[in-house]
């Protein structure tokens, strides 16, 4: 008699719990339940903008032709569609970067929620992280005016005062999203911060008692964020059973501690991770914050690059900054075919993990020389299960608000909603069937 086991059947090895692929041994049921693979939302950022000229597509509709720094993407140009017309608010890289996802600039340190958090509260609840937040680059204090360059650490936020930290140790990344929730480190870890959770609710709900009426409202946008926390301490020490396992198996490897000293490796690993956590169901929506939007990262490790990112692209139009700058943001563009690459390849029965997903690719401002707000270099990856028309470069009306994209992106994820954080005008034709 063979053996047969159930479809929920577990991994648990290495600290680490993991669903199986389906199984030939599996029983009759357990491959009858086997549900269609699940929606995804995903989003790269690219801090300090491009080279206008070495980023802007000729033509337009389905007739166009890659520029130099989208080139690296051409295996994929089938699968993309460049977005040109989108405008951003604010001015500068603090209030440009929060924007990015929020399509609002931030005033007082009030922003709005981002995009991937509207989306993540429609698709990620039966999922052990409802969204996550990666990155490479550690968080940078001080002011940029009269800005706070510490609010250009992420482009994540859950509500309009509270921000999402992109975590950048790959090994902590590792830790946090497969680690077997029923361990008891985990679950010592849940308990100590469902305990501080626990504390800061009662302190919140007695100082609303005596708060002004504007206070009340701070503080009930303080506690919504809270809730988040005590939402997600929940799922981990009480994670949803999976309703939906992976075809091709993952490989769950754990990185070696601290941060590789090549950037590199570093972005590869982030970006391995990040697959991981949406090839298992762990997640349905990832950030990807490439850089901090203020960031002065060395590339010194690209033929003929000797100045930092922010420093080159206040360019000033020299010949020799401008070649530097693009080839920085080739690089970026590389990252991006990895990143595509590796959800290519990942078998989900109707097609791979990028046919299921929708990818935002992008920068907070369209040229770093004068922190220009206008026509944002951006592009949209992967089918998002057929119902992205794709292979074509859209070009909007001059002016047309980001939030724009924003409302469509959450429409097209479920959500119920005709404004975007009260500053959209519509939503965008002929990207979606």
């Amino acid at each position: 008699m063979s053996h047969r086991i159930e479809r929920r059947t577990l991994l648990r090895g290495i600290g680490a719990t993991l669903a199986l692929p389906w199984l030939e041994i599996m029983t009759p049921k357990a491959r009858a339940a086997q549900k269609l693979p699940p929606s995804r939302f995903v989003t790269f950022f690219q801090p300090n903008g491009v080279f206008p000229k070495a980023w802007d597509v000729t033509g337009k509709g389905r007739d166009f032709a890659l520029s130099p720094i989208l080139e690296p993407l051409a295996e994929f140009k089938n699968d993309m569609v460049v977005l040109s017309g989108i405008d951003s608010v604010g001015k500068g890289h603090v209030k440009l970067t929060g924007a990015f996802l929020t399509g609002t600039a931030i005033e007082n340190g009030v922003n709005g929620i981002s995009v991937d958090q509207v989306i993540a509260r429609q698709i990620g609840q039966g999922t052990r992280f409802a969204s996550i937040e990666l990155g490479t680059e550690p968080p940078r204090q001080g002011m940029a005016g009269d800005d706070p360059i510490a609010l250009a650490n992420t482009i994540s936020w859950s509500s309009a005062t509270q921000r999402i930290s992109p975590e950048i140790s790959p090994r902590a990344a590792f830790d946090r999203l497969f680690r077997d929730p029923s361990s008891p480190e985990a679950r010592r870890a849940a308990e100590n911060r469902r305990s501080v959770v626990d504390l800061v609710l009662e302190d919140a709900k007695s100082l609303q008692k005596i708060a002004s009426g504007r206070d009340k409202e701070k503080i009930d946008e303080y506690l919504e964020g809270v809730r988040g926390v005590e939402q997600q301490i929940e799922r981990t020490m009480n994670p949803p059973a999976p309703e939906w396992s992976p075809l091709t198996p993952p490989d769950l490897k754990r990185p070696p501690a601290g941060i590789p000293m090549s950037k590199n490796e570093h972005m590869k690993l982030m970006l391995d991770l990040m697959v991981l956590a949406l090839q298992t169901d762990t997640t349905r929506v990832a950030t990807f914050m490439s850089a901090h939007g203020f960031s002065r990262q060395n590339f010194t490790f690209l033929d003929g690059v000797k100045n930092d990112h922010h420093g080159m692209s206040h360019h000033k139009n020299q010949e020799a900054l401008v070649a530097e700058y693009t080839s920085v943001s080739r690089w970026y563009a590389q990252q991006v075919h990895y990143l595509v690459s590796k959800m290519n390849g990942i078998d989900e029965g109707n097609g791979s993990l990028f046919d299921n997903s929708v990818v935002l690719y992008g920068s907070e401002m369209k040229d770093g020389n004068g922190h220009i707000k206008e026509d944002l270099p951006l592009v949209l990856l992967g089918k998002g299960q057929g119902r992205v028309k794709t292979g074509q470069h859209a070009v909007f009306t001059k002016g047309t608000p980001l939030a724009n994209l924003h409302l469509t992106l959450a429409q097209q994820f479920g959500a119920e909603m005709t404004s975007f954080n009260n500053v959209s005008t519509g939503t965008l034709d002929g990207l979606f069937v």
